[in-house]
């Protein structure tokens, strides 16, 4: 099997689709997101795209100051901190993702195991446009 199908490309465009896709081990029954060409679980590599849910709980946070280039681009920085979380989705699956509907000036008001649904964003212009994903608080 081609790793092609499982590149960053393949995500991206799934994503600028407004699907949370994962690849899925059909030997072991795994799944994965970032998205990964061969099981590291059973070494199968007879991956299959799967379509994750998109809602699920806040499992841990942090606010962040210091902001990684693709943040910073975004408006993101010292002076305009954001959320980054690890979400976990209704199925189990654990990822990292930006957190937004919270109070990043108050940290103490996040609280963890927070209701979470997935949104999907684009940033950049032109060819250097992306689709990201991020999961916003819901009450």
């Amino acid at each position: 099997m081609s790793t092609e199908k499982f590149s960053q490309t393949a995500y991206q465009q799934q994503l600028g689709e407004g699907k949370l896709m994962a690849s899925h081990c059909p030997a072991c029954d795994a799944s994965y997101l970032p998205p990964r060409p061969m099981c590291p679980q059973c070494f199968g590599a007879q991956m299959e795209w799967r379509e994750m849910p998109t809602r699920g709980k806040l499992a841990a946070f942090t606010v962040v100051h210091i902001a990684p280039t693709a943040m910073i681009e975004a408006g993101y920085g010292r002076d305009n901190p954001y959320c980054s979380g690890i979400v976990e989705l209704k199925n189990g699956l654990k990822l990292s993702a930006q957190i937004t509907g919270v109070d990043v000036s108050q940290p103490e008001s996040i609280k963890i195991g927070s209701s979470v649904q997935a949104e999907f964003v684009s940033r950049g212009e032109n060819d250097d446009m992306r689709a990201f994903l991020i999961f916003k608080v819901i009450v």
